[in-house]
């Protein structure tokens, strides 16, 4: 009987940035209502939310491990930095950033590639960096399966890219609602996160996934814009309260200013164990 390949989801969005739930909400789904063994927060232009989830998912005893990640803005377009253990500082160059990341020891896979729109990298600009000699700015994978707007009308274009070009292919759901998780997938041969970026270092994954409808997409714009008027309420009251706290980031402690996950998880626990133990006592 042949093994079942491992799955990975490893485009997903968190409160701290624009995702509509927050950290606890995205691992309850994904352990109760997925089959994928790791996945990846990777919000914009931090990783904050994406360290919490992986501490609180270890913790927890989950079975998906999860990647610190980030969606990174870059000059040449919209790049996922995975395995990292620093934030990526936005706004430079493609080729800047994918070397960054590469120092970090982390993989650099351009997200929704090849839209024409500036959030997107561009195949002239991807082309010119894998036609180079320097191993250190070439990305590690495309993304060729994104059921967005942005993803769907090219993702044939995409796919041919990636392999008129040697690029591991990746599948991801790229979610900003927990239920949208798992929508798009990567598998691979092996369960864990380490087997994962050996897949992909070797070209071994697979992309799979379904498109999202128009209006599960205005439904979720719709939950965007709730949350933004959320977050603006939130910050005017902080300012004026001054009470060093500020808009939720959706993880323990993430209303703190600065953000104090450490701490707030250590004594969430502790309270956790503690009711435990009375109700036992």
């Amino acid at each position: 009987m042949t093994e079942r390949l491992g799955r990975a989801d490893l485009h997903i969005h968190s409160l701290a940035s624009d995702g509509v739930d927050g950290v606890a909400a995205i691992l309850s789904f994904v352990e109760r209502s997925t089959d994928l063994d790791v996945i990846a927060i990777t919000d914009h232009e931090r990783i904050d939310a994406a360290l919490a989830a992986r501490t609180m998912a270890r913790d927890l005893g989950h079975r998906a491990e999860v990647i610190v990640g980030e969606e990174v803005s870059t000059l040449g377009g919209h790049l996922l930095g995975l395995f990292l253990t620093e934030r990526i500082a936005p706004l430079r160059t493609l080729r800047t950033t994918i070397a960054e990341i590469h120092e970090q020891g982390g993989l650099a896979i351009p997200a929704h590639p090849l839209v024409p729109y500036p959030l997107c990298a561009q195949g002239w600009v991807l082309r010119r960096l894998l036609e180079g000699r320097d191993p250190r700015v070439r990305p590690d994978a495309i993304e060729t399966f994104n059921p967005t707007m942005l993803g769907r009308p090219w993702h044939g274009r995409v796919v041919r890219f990636a392999a008129d070009h040697g690029l591991p292919a990746v599948g991801n759901s790229d979610a900003h609602q927990a239920v949208a998780i798992g929508t798009g997938w990567t598998t691979f041969p092996g369960r864990t996160a380490e087997d994962l970026r050996g897949a992909i270092l070797e070209g071994a994954t697979r992309q799979h996934g379904s498109f999202h409808g128009t209006g599960r997409q205005l439904a979720t714009f719709g939950e965007q814009l709730r949350k933004y008027r959320g977050d603006a309420t939130a910050a005017i009251r902080a300012s004026i309260r001054r009470d060093g706290t500020g808009r939720d980031l959706g993880y323990p402690g993430g209303r703190e200013r600065p953000p104090r996950f450490e701490e707030a998880w250590r004594n969430e626990r502790a309270d956790a164990g503690s009711g435990a133990e009375n109700r036992t006592g």
